[in-house]
């Protein structure tokens, strides 16, 4: 069934408010049990890699965001694309990892599919280099 672009605006903007105040369990629950989950990078960061189940979600960032210095990531979310169930999100993140207190920036793209309210793809498009050099896994 075909998503309208209104629903499909309505679960990214909850998406994107559980993200910033870092909610782990609010965000899985806007998942489908199964999903297309995809977020390319080195095998030596944890949280990287291709995920099929909403149980797989939470687990996620609460095995990314130990690695950030807590209170020291910025994310400028520069446009919010909505087409029919597709939704992109443009953004710049920065992040401090924690372990050695390098900074660093990427631009990303995230792209989110909504079916039946359900968030059922999220592929993440970043600068996988410049992330693998700030953890000295490049």
């Amino acid at each position: 069934m075909a998503t309208d672009a209104q629903t499909s605006g309505t679960v990214a903007e909850k998406f994107v408010e559980r993200l910033g105040r870092q909610d782990p369990d609010g965000i899985q629950e806007l998942f489908a049990e199964e999903i297309d989950w995809h977020v390319p990078g080195s095998d030596a960061l944890p949280w990287t890699g291709r995920r099929t189940r909403r149980e797989e979600v939470a687990p996620y960032f609460t095995t990314m965001w130990p690695h950030f210095a807590h209170g020291r990531s910025k994310v400028v979310l520069e446009r919010f694309i909505v087409d029919g169930g597709d939704v992109v999100l443009l953004a710049v993140f920065t992040h401090t990892v924690a372990a050695s207190g390098k900074e660093f920036t990427t631009p990303v793209a995230m792209h989110l599919a909504v079916e039946d309210n359900r968030i059922v793809r999220m592929h993440l498009y970043e600068d996988t280099l410049t992330v693998a050099e700030a953890f000295d896994v490049g």
